[in-house]
């Protein structure tokens, strides 16, 4: 069996069907749950304050839907002016009424959920919430399905410029078909930014068979290496990380069932671009960028994931993925480029990888014969 099918399913494999996995996620954010409050840990909640724009944004969101709020991120990029956005894992609608007012009335976001309950919450308030924007009509949309078959759900091949998640991955019954069918739906340059939970190690069967665990979105979560090979095996190459924190869990007999395991939230962006564009390493062709300033409330600097700060009318080198990241995707228009990939200089210092050979003129420890 691949270690790409750990996590939620070993809880497949194990339970017998899918449809149970989906049918004890569902009850847990569909009943035993009620409010954010009912949590019994703090895996799902983030303490990073908001930055202004997104807490105004925020406060014209019906109490309801943000009682039902059970997200362990932040999950809004920036650029999304008049977009098509995907929310995989909507619950209630509180990212999708936050990622409504960005887009503006222009722009559509769709929300895809499995809990009835939660997306009975969301319907409930659309028109409330597009008078509160001032829109004629809502430019929202919310299916009640499944995200592992986007396709059920009558999303087409490449009709989302961006799709995001706020910790609901974890919870999938199948992560690489999440991932495969995310993959799907997005158009050419647009990007997967999602916050989910993982792990520092594969977890336990017996802890992804915990359904308390599970729905807390602890013991469904991916050992983090086991992600990277996984987007990586669906077409998203070179994940990036944006940001990170660990989690404390903050309960005392569900800390003591996980033991020295490690869990942490973090961001990522995917992007999909054409197959064979970015390359399996960092490699330097010479190229640099030049950031405008010109992204929205982003004047002086702008970060395209946890490496990468670009301060404004500043030379910044960058790798032939970054470049790529940049230029084939909705930033183009922020940046200038320098360089093309005509000359290759071998890995890009600093990104992890280096020359694996001695420069010393002895060579490396070992005979003289050749191969």
């Amino acid at each position: 069996r691949s270690h790409l099918w750990t996590g939620a399913r070993l809880h497949v494999e194990m339970s017998g069907s899918v449809d149970k996995v989906h049918a004890e996620v569902s009850e847990y954010y569909g009943t035993t749950l009620e409010k954010t409050e009912d949590l019994a840990t703090n895996a799902c909640c983030t303490g990073a304050a908001p930055p202004p724009h997104i807490r105004a944004a925020l406060s014209k969101v019906h109490p309801d839907v943000i009682a039902r709020y059970y997200g362990c991120g932040l999950c809004v990029p920036d650029e999304l002016d008049g977009l098509s956005v995907l929310d995989l894992g909507c619950g209630s609608g509180r990212d999708v009424y936050l990622l409504s007012q960005l887009v503006g009335e222009t722009g559509r976001v769709v929300g895809v959920d499995m809990t009835p309950t939660q997306i009975e919450v969301a319907r409930e308030h659309a028109a409330w919430h597009a008078t509160k924007f001032g829109f004629a009509t809502p430019n929202t949309e919310f299916v009640d399905g499944k995200i592992e078959d986007l396709r059920a759900c009558g999303l087409a091949d490449a009709s989302f410029d961006v799709i995001v998640s706020n910790c609901v991955i974890n919870l999938a019954a199948d992560k690489r078909a999440v991932l495969a069918e995310a993959h799907r739906v997005l158009r050419a340059g647009g990007e997967l930014y999602f916050s989910d939970v993982y792990s520092s190690r594969r977890v336990p069967e017996a802890l992804v068979a915990d359904t308390v665990l599970y729905g807390e979105c602890l013991s469904g979560a991916l050992y983090w290496n086991d992600f990277l090979a996984l987007a990586k095996s669906v077409g998203f190459d070179d994940p990036r990380l944006v940001e990170d924190a660990p989690i404390t869990i903050n309960n005392a007999a569900l800390e003591a069932k996980v033991g020295n395991i490690k869990f942490f939230s973090a961001t990522y962006r995917l992007f999909k671009l054409p197959q064979g564009m970015l390359e399996p390493d960092c490699e330097d062709y010479g190229q640099a960028v030049i950031y405008k300033g010109s992204i929205p409330r982003h004047p002086a600097s702008w970060s395209l994931d946890g490496h990468h700060e670009m301060e404004t009318g500043k030379v910044f080198t960058v790798c032939g993925n970054t470049h790529h990241m940049l230029h084939d995707t909705r930033f183009a228009p922020h940046f200038d480029f320098i360089g093309d990939k005509s000359v290759h200089f071998g890995i890009f210092e600093g990104c992890g990888k280096s020359l694996p050979f001695s420069t010393d003129e002895g060579g490396s420890k070992g005979g003289g014969s050749c191969c």
